[in-house]
């Protein structure tokens, strides 16, 4: 039981005293980069998953 409550003192500690934490603005620039990011990676796959699309049902129209 020492050791976890050891273990739990130290976490805290270095949440606290050791990690650096980021500023509100460097969050938010970051939200703002990962949000965008995501969202130009959605309109590819969009695309990419349209032409695949468009690709299949021409050569299922000119078979059946």
């Amino acid at each position: 039981m020492k050791k976890i409550i050891n273990y739990i003192k130290e976490a805290y500690s270095e949440l606290v005293y050791k990690v650096s934490w980021p500023t509100r603005q460097e969050l938010t620039s970051s939200t703002v980069v990962v949000m965008t990011a995501s969202l130009i990676m959605a309109a590819v796959i969009f695309l990419i998953d349209f032409g695949f699309e468009s690709i299949v049902k021409f050569f299922y129209g000119k078979i059946f």
